[in-house]
C-alpha cells in the first residue's frame, strides 16, 4: 500500500471552483504516484473562509462559519474524488457546530463514500482560551479494507494515552494531520508523531499546513514538513521516517508499507515496546525513592 501525506499551503480562492480544481490536482498527483490512502492537514479548510469578505475571513468567529457552510459541497468533493480513483482520503479538518461551540473535525472518505469523523480531544491554548473550539466525540477506530486506521490531530498525537487507546484497539496506522505556526509547535507534533510510531510499533502518517495565509489570523503562519514514520527496527528504515518532504515546501510524502512489516516488527523486533508498554502501569504505580546526596 502507497500513502501519501501532504505538505498544504491555504490559497485566497476566487471561487469554490477554484477550490475544487485545487484539491483535485492534488489528489491525481498523488493517485499518479499510486498513493491509496491520502492525509491532508488540520485546519487546512480554512482556506475557504477567503470566499467570504475578507472583513469575515479576518474575524476569527465569522471565519468558522463561513467554512461550516461550504462542508456539505466538500464532503461531495471528497466523495466523488474518492469513488473516482477507488481512493481513501483524510480530508482537511474543519470547524463542525455540533453544539455552541465547534469542534475540530477530521472526515475520513472511502470510495463508497463517508466512512467516519473524528474531532480533536486536546485543544491547544489558542483553541481554549482564544477560539473558543472544543473538544468533540471520542477516539474512533476505522477498520478498513486497507487497514485498521486512527486519528490524532495535531496536539492528540503529544498525548501516548490516545494513541495507546487506538493501538489497543487494534490500529496499524495513525494519521496526524496538523497546523503549527512555528518550528517549535511542528517539532513537537513531529517528536510526537515519531514517539507515537515507537510505541506502538506502527506507522504514522503526519501532514501539515506550510506558508502564509493573509486572510485569516487562525491561520495566518505555518511550518511543517509531511512525512511518513515507522518505528526504527525490523522492517522499517533506521530513522523511522519511510518518507519526508523539505521543510515549508509543499508537496507529498509518498510511502509504500506493508502491514505486515507491522505484524512482524510486533512479533519479533529487536524491542517489545508495543507488547511491554502494560509493563509500566505496575512499576510507576511504586513509591519513588528519592535519594538524597550531600554533593554539590
Amino acid at each position: 500500500m502507497i500513502l501519501a501525506a501532504a505538505a498544504y499551503p491555504l490559497s485566497h480562492l476566487v471561487d469554490f471552483a477554484e477550490y475544487q480544481s485545487k484539491l483535485t490536482i492534488w489528489v491525481e498527483d498523488a493517485v499518479a504516484a499510486g498513493a491509496q490512502l491520502l492525509v491532508f492537514p488540520e485546519y487546512a479548510s480554512m482556506e475557504l473562509a477567503s470566499l467570504a469578505p475578507r472583513e469575515v475571513s479576518e474575524n476569527l468567529e465569522a471565519a468558522l462559519h463561513a467554512v461550516v457552510r461550504h462542508g456539505p459541497a466538500v464532503d461531495a468533493l471528497h466523495c466523488q474524488l474518492a469513488a473516482r480513483h477507488n481512493l481513501y482520503i483524510l480530508g482537511a479538518s474543519a470547524p463542525y457546530f455540533g453544539n455552541a461551540r465547534p469542534t475540530n473535525r477530521a472526515t475520513l472518505y472511502g470510495p463508497k463514500g463517508i466512512i467516519g469523523h473524528q474531532d480533536k480531544q486536546m485543544m491547544t491554548r489558542f483553541e481554549r482560551e482564544t477560539w473558543d473550539v472544543v473538544a468533540g466525540n471520542p477516539l474512533q477506530l476505522f477498520d478498513t479494507a486497507i487497514g485498521k486506521i486512527g486519528v490524532l490531530i495535531c496536539y492528540d498525537s503529544e498525548f501516548p494515552l490516545l494513541a495507546r487507546a487506538l493501538i489497543e484497539a487494534g490500529a496499524q496506522i495513525l494519521l496526524v494531520p496538523s497546523c503549527t505556526d512555528t518550528l517549535a509547535g511542528y517539532t513537537r507534533v513531529k517528536v510526537g508523531s515519531m514517539a507515537r510510531a515507537l510505541e506502538g510499533q506502527c506507522v504514522v502518517v503526519h501532514a501539515p499546513t506550510v506558508g502564509l495565509c493573509d486572510f485569516c489570523p487562525a491561520v495566518d503562519e505555518n511550518v511543517g514538513s509531511a512525512a511518513i514514520y515507522g518505528p526504527p527496527d525490523k522492517g522499517f528504515p533506521e530513522t523511522g521516517i519511510l518518507a519526508q518532504t523539505a521543510l515549508n515546501a509543499p508537496g507529498w510524502a509518498i510511502a509504500e508499507i506493508d502491514l505486515a512489516a507491522v505484524k512482524i516488527v510486533r512479533a519479533t523486533g529487536s524491542v517489545f515496546n508495543h507488547a511491554h508498554w502494560p509493563e509500566q502501569a505496575s512499576r510507576a504505580a511504586k513509591t519513588v525513592e528519592i535519594v538524597k546526596t550531600s554533593l554539590k
